[in-house]
């Protein structure tokens, strides 16, 4: 039953005999399981045991060092200690996240590569062979995804490697799914997009608390093919899904013998940290739906923990990035159900990559580059122009499939620049992943959020007749089941909301990486009018495209901070953070900033 696979998850403070469900499924009748005790321990402890005799923090210059608030943490959290082989692999593996004195948490996901693999600390000729950077190229491909999945191969030694390792990773069946390569996370749910059935599986329903490139993507192409489009919506003000209309989109009477349509889903916001039960696929199953599973946001092994061969989505899509705390430029992965490949439409794409050895017509960006979504698209149209100039420069009679097949031979034949590529690939950072395992990655992540947000919710201002904290936080707080991303905004001693993206440009001043983003879909009660009105804000950004389109109208919502923890993170990432927020505390912060940037660069600038 597809329901056991709910009992797969582990909490790694109770005795791994004891299975716990997600925190929106039913519990058993009459039962309290160990599990859920555990997880109340978890938060009763954390608001007992983090900052015990400090009822808050008016003055950034008050807060407590980093030696004490760490000894504090582990007073709070002491199976942390039992994590200390993350802390191993970062010295080892990372060590330029410690020498640059550079905090990432700007983006969420796994790494292919240790830095050690391209840098390695003391090479010499007993090492194990070492892969020359940028470690594999990207060629774009014009082809499309049906033909791709029929007739594309297993692609090159190198690619054949990669995505072996990939799926045996991911704990992804070779025998049920196929596998294509694609630029990034955007095009691959365009690619899903451009080739479903949406002529006779008409409604797309997605489920995401914040706006995204690549799902704004999938919705922006879904509807021009004549998708009907419906979104979850998500309660004020912990952003629960609003379940009782979630079901009803789910099992509204089906009148035809064909799928629905398309249910994409993920288990975790990437920008809110929330979880979400996977039993939503499995009633999305039950009544005639294809289900997508993004699973670019869940923790590196989390695709363990849910028993995908018991609910098997029929897509399935998740990214990788090359070496984190460098350009996290890397691709995406598409998996698709083999059984689901004939129902597929043709459709012309510049999303499918090719991955190569590197060389000179390989894509390698700039250092400064950010590899962007956009900046993907960008070359891609142009790699494709050129491939399209060179088949009718030397070919106008070749049939489609001809012309597919001279193209997969050039990349294969391409690839083998080196000897043996295949022989020398180590997927080392996808090494330690598996050497750590499940519950020590996700208990490490669950003890440096928690602790964050318990450490940002002391922050008030001072000299106010009321108690006004520094940073609100949207989505769960301290929470046993939350992710390791954090959505948050910080304000002023007036009340005013501190511009996400200022706060972003100060941060990166300390070394500090972070994000922004846009909640949506956000669910008021009627009572509730005047808090909407108060709370939700136009989505800027978008409003061009709204004029452009006829109809369309701008969204509302929450601009946010967005924070995100990899696996590396350790406890000094965390309270850098809290130290940079609270410096908002002195109300002259943002001004004595913008005077010190002129300072030392001789000119102004827009914070």
């Amino acid at each position: 039953m597809k329901k056991e696979a709910a009992q797969s998850w582990l909490s790694p403070c109770c005795s791994a005999s004891s299975p716990t469900l997600k925190p929106t499924d039913p519990p058993a009748a009459g039962r309290r399981s160990t599990s859920s005790a555990c997880r109340h321990d978890f938060a009763s402890t954390t608001a007992s045991s983090l900052f015990p005799n400090t009822s808050s923090f008016t003055n950034h210059e008050s807060i407590p060092s980093l030696q004490q608030s760490f000894l504090q943490f582990i007073n709070a959290y002491p199976k942390y200690s039992d994590t200390a082989p993350v802390d191993q692999i970062r010295a080892r593996e990372f060590p330029h996240l410690s020498l640059s004195s550079h905090v990432s948490l700007d983006y969420i996901g796994v790494g292919l590569f240790s830095h050690s693999q391209i840098s390695p600390p003391s090479p010499s000729p007993l090492q194990h062979h070492q892969t020359d950077f940028p470690l594999f190229g990207v060629n774009f491909k014009s082809v499309s995804l049906k033909a791709q999945l029929l007739h594309g191969g297993e692609g090159s030694d190198l690619e054949s490697a990669i995505k072996t390792r990939i799926m045996k990773f991911l704990n992804i069946s070779q025998s049920e799914y196929s596998m294509v390569f694609t630029a990034n996370r955007s095009s691959a749910f365009k690619l899903v997009a451009e080739s479903y059935p949406f002529q006779s599986s008409r409604k797309l329903l997605t489920v995401y608390d914040h706006r995204g490139e690549a799902v704004d993507a999938m919705i922006n192409v879904s509807e021009k093919r004549g998708a009907t489009l419906m979104s979850a919506e998500f309660k004020w003000p912990r952003l629960r899904i609003h379940s009782p209309k979630l079901r009803q989109m789910i099992v509204r009477k089906k009148h035809k013998k064909s799928h629905r349509g398309l249910f994409v889903f993920p288990l975790q916001s990437r920008t809110t940290g929330a979880s979400y039960s996977y039993q939503w696929m499995a009633l999305a199953q039950e009544h005639g739906w294809h289900v997508l599973l993004d699973a670019c946001s869940l923790g590196p092994k989390d695709m363990a923990s849910f028993g995908l061969s018991l609910l098997r989505p029929d897509f399935l899509i998740c990214s990788f990035y090359k070496v984190f705390g460098d350009n996290p430029t890397g691709f995406g992965c598409l998996f698709v159900k083999k059984s689901v490949v004939p129902i597929l439409e043709s459709s012309e794409s510049a999303g499918i990559v090719s991955i190569t050895t590197p060389a000179k017509n390989s894509i390698n960006f700039h250092e400064d580059s950010s590899g962007t979504d956009t900046e993907m698209e960008q070359i891609a149209r142009l790699q494709i122009e050129q491939i399209d100039r060179n088949q009718q420069s030397s070919s106008t009679g070749d049939s489609d499939q001809a012309k597919f097949d001279k193209q997969i031979v050039t990349i294969q034949d391409r690839s083998k620049i080196n000897d043996n590529p295949g022989s020398i690939i180590e997927c080392r950072c996808l090494d330690h992943v598996d050497s750590l395992g499940l519950l020590l990655v996700n208990s490490r992540g669950r003890y440096l959020i928690n602790w964050l947000i318990a450490a940002l919710m002391k922050l008030q201002h001072p000299n106010r007749l009321d108690d006004f904290p520094v940073v609100k936080i949207y989505g769960p707080r301290v929470s046993f089941q939350r992710g390791p991303a954090l959505a948050f905004n910080i304000y002023d001693w007036k009340g005013e909301k501190v511009e996400p993206a200022v706060v972003q440009k100060l941060a990166d001043r300390s070394n500090i990486s972070l994000s922004h983003g846009f909640l949506h879909h956000i669910w008021f009660p009627e009572k509730s009018e005047e808090e909407k009105q108060r709370t939700l804000e136009r989505n800027i950004v978008k409003e061009d495209e709204c004029r452009r389109i006829k109809g369309r109208k701008a969204d509302q919502g929450i601009a946010v901070v967005t924070a995100a923890l990899t696996f590396l993170a350790d406890f000094e990432d965390v309270y850098r953070l809290w130290a940079f927020i609270a410096q908002f505390l002195d109300a002259d912060f943002v001004e004595k900033e913008r005077w010190r940037y002129t300072a030392l660069n001789q000119k102004t600038v827009e914070l």
